[in-house]
């Protein structure tokens, strides 16, 4: 992505194959670009869940034996430590957040969550402002946005129609799914469950 958009993906991984539609559509595209050189979300099937389904019988056990071994104090990479420390009055620390995009990235819509430099400090946390991306880049974010707010606005409403379109719009589904086939897959959903989406009365 680097060399065709011209810009580094801080988000490198196999994960960032999933916002997108040029790498998981075929099963060539994916073993040359998802399952090599990632320790994470390497695009195989169900990759995470099979994960967490696999600890599921011994994690019980793996804390045991964590909390046999003497727990180190010292601060780690996550920036919790860090932010809470800054906040109260401790070092400024910078680190890449979640806000609320109030004209921060002015090519993206107002109210979108971005992520940008933040610096924290005793008065707060401070977005930096970016201004414009780049075209080929605020067209990347801006499909994810709209792909965002319409699933948002169709969960609150129960508006199956607007939950299929949310869908046939999001990147990876579109790069291997037919209008047809993705509105198929959506009722399947819907129907599968119901019980924990009870606001959708109909089912597209």
């Amino acid at each position: 992505m680097f060399l065709h958009l011209d810009y580094y993906v801080t988000e490198s991984s196999g994960h960032n194959s999933e916002y997108n539609w040029w790498f998981r559509k075929r099963p060539n595209l994916i073993k040359k670009y998802c399952t090599h050189g990632t320790g994470w979300n390497p695009g195989r099937y169900a990759y995470i869940v099979k994960y967490y389904l696999k600890q599921e019988k011994h994690w019980k056990e793996d804390i045991q034996k964590w909390f046999k071994e003497p727990v180190s104090l010292e601060r780690g990479h996550e920036y919790a430590a860090s932010i809470i420390n800054a906040y109260m009055g401790g070092e400024p620390f910078q680190f890449n957040g979640n806000v609320t995009n109030n004209g921060i990235i002015s090519n993206l819509p107002n109210q979108a969550c971005v992520e940008v430099p933040v610096f924290a400090d005793k008065r707060g946390f401070n977005p930096v402002h970016v201004g414009k991306l780049p075209p080929q880049l605020a067209a990347l974010n801006n499909i994810s946005v709209a792909v965002e707010e319409m699933a948002v606005e169709a969960i609150l409403t129960g508006d199956p129609k607007l939950l299929f379109q949310a869908i046939a719009y999001d990147p990876l589904t579109a790069a291997v799914l037919s209008l047809s086939e993705i509105k198929k897959m959506v009722s399947e959903m819907l129907r599968k469950n119901k019980e924990y989406l009870p606001q959708f009365k109909k089912i597209g």
